[in-house]
């Protein structure tokens, strides 16, 4: 399977991809029932990529309510940022331009982030990351102090094995993603990636665990989950890199620098090594040969 750089979809994503998950996701993350007469539309952005990843979930709630949800491996502290150009980007595509310049106030829907973490590293079961913390501090300048006048604000939910089982317990297409992955890290620890990954499927098919949609869509899921397991060996063999060159800053997830035509070559040809078998301990020897500290 070769790396497809506009990748859209991801397994989260399929997994969530109708009105009536959407639904029961938001009630679970909110504590409330959502009647099934109030329509649910999806808006998820394909076309705003970031380090090619794409927006994992838009959808506004009865008109009333924007709500983007992202899955995150690891923490982004950039993903406030990261979700007010998405939500710009939204509501371009959801209100109509010429509306902006009419006399009487013009209702949009209020907007809600979040973010969903399963990762291996230790995180708390909630967190909630500001865009405020971003800012530079205006020192000798005007507004120094006074709080800041731009704000977003991202609720952070660990959904790992014993985390929020009261909220993944209410929304059964994340109990069951939750439970399928962590049968893949299990398998993991003696198996090898893909093996784990079929045994994972077997396992939560005999279990009645997401077994529909497995059944279905096997091939599809080991597919999307290798793209995706790649990208996140690939993007520890960069920050590898980076730190043995002195640019760490320039690989931040989400930020501009670093992604020249030139340093997205380099990163595309990690992923084919990846592809072809490399370990991610084999590159982190081949970058230490090739650029020595």
């Amino acid at each position: 399977m070769g790396v497809n750089a506009g990748y859209k979809d991801s397994v989260f994503s399929l997994l969530f991809s109708d009105p009536d998950t959407l639904r029961e996701l938001y009630g679970a993350l909110e504590g409330v029932t959502l009647d099934k007469k109030i329509p649910v539309t999806i808006n998820t952005l394909s076309d705003v990529l970031y380090m090619e990843r794409y927006n994992d979930i838009s959808f506004t709630v009865g008109n009333k309510l924007v709500v983007l949800i992202e899955h995150q491996s690891s923490v982004n502290p950039n993903m406030p940022l990261r979700l007010l150009l998405y939500i710009a980007r939204v509501y371009e595509k959801i209100i109509e331009r010429k509306s902006l310049y009419r006399e009487t106030p013009l209702k949009v829907p209020r907007p809600e982030f979040f973010v969903l973490y399963n990762g291996l590293k230790p995180y708390p079961d909630q967190a909630t990351l500001r865009l405020s913390d971003a800012f530079e501090r205006p020192e000798g300048l005007g507004g120094a102090g006074l709080p800041a006048e731009l704000e977003l604000i991202v609720k952070v939910y660990n959904i790992n094995k014993g985390h929020n089982e009261g909220i993944v317990k209410k929304c059964a297409v994340l109990s069951g993603y939750s439970v399928f992955i962590d049968k893949i890290r299990e398998n993991r620890q003696t198996m090898a990636l893909e093996g784990a990954m079929k045994a994972a499927i077997g396992y939560c098919i005999e279990h009645n665990v997401l077994s529909e949609f497995l059944m279905e869509r096997s091939s599809e899921v080991i597919n999307m989950l290798l793209t995706e397991w790649n990208w996140d060996d690939a993007r520890e063999v960069w920050q590898q890199e980076a730190r043995a060159e002195g640019r760490m800053e320039g690989l931040t997830e989400g930020r501009a620098e670093g992604l020249t035509e030139g340093r997205m070559e380099d990163r595309r040809e990690i992923l084919d090594l990846l592809e072809k078998g490399y370990t991610v301990e084999q590159l982190k020897a081949l970058l230490s040969s090739d650029n020595p500290a």
